[in-house]
């Protein structure tokens, strides 16, 4: 059962007709997410304001941005965002073999230096490991203090839109 509660345009607070605006504006529509959130407009604000950061401003690529959400998704067992972002790991060229990997949990071995700082990352800190000096140091060489930042709040972002999907039993779009 979808449980979102979808607020009716004509019975929008100002404050979440204002957020309602923005998000349309940029997108067309309200993402699933957002339709949860709006019922808080400041934390919809927010949201939006720092998932557009790290989907289309960060210092991380688009397979960087893709890593890590597939990565959280699946810590979380998340069905509804690993489904969307399968297919946005494959927009952003990932192969699918890398996708299995990284939904398996294991190392996809990427070459590039960016790219496995951001898989090894992710994946230490979803599995609750404690990074040694070295391997934080390797990391930070890699994406700097920029993209540490962004990978932690990346994953966070996520950790949200995970939950908010799975407590709303938000059903998976069939697959084009």
């Amino acid at each position: 059962m979808n449980r979102i509660q979808e607020i009716p345009p004509e019975k929008l607070t100002p404050e979440q007709a204002t957020i309602f605006e923005q998000l349309t504006a940029g997108r067309g529509r309200i993402l699933g997410p957002y339709k949860i959130w709006i019922h808080s407009p400041a934390i919809a604000s927010g949201m939006e304001q720092l998932g557009t950061f790290l989907n289309k401003r960060a210092s991380l690529s688009k397979r960087e941005v893709e890593i890590g959400i597939l990565v959280i998704a699946q810590h979380w067992q998340a069905d509804y965002v690993r489904q969307a972002h399968i297919r946005e790991g494959k927009a952003a060229g990932l192969s699918q073999e890398t996708i299995d990997v990284i939904l398996a949990g294991a190392d996809p071995k990427l070459a590039d230096a960016h790219e496995r700082a951001v898989h090894r990352f992710a994946a230490a800190l979803v599995s609750g490991a404690k990074l040694s000096d070295a391997e934080f140091a390797e990391i930070e060489t890699a994406i700097g203090r920029a993209g540490i930042a962004e990978v932690l709040s990346l994953l966070g972002y996520y950790t949200a839109v995970s939950m908010a999907m799975k407590v709303h039993e938000v059903p998976i779009p069939p697959q084009p």
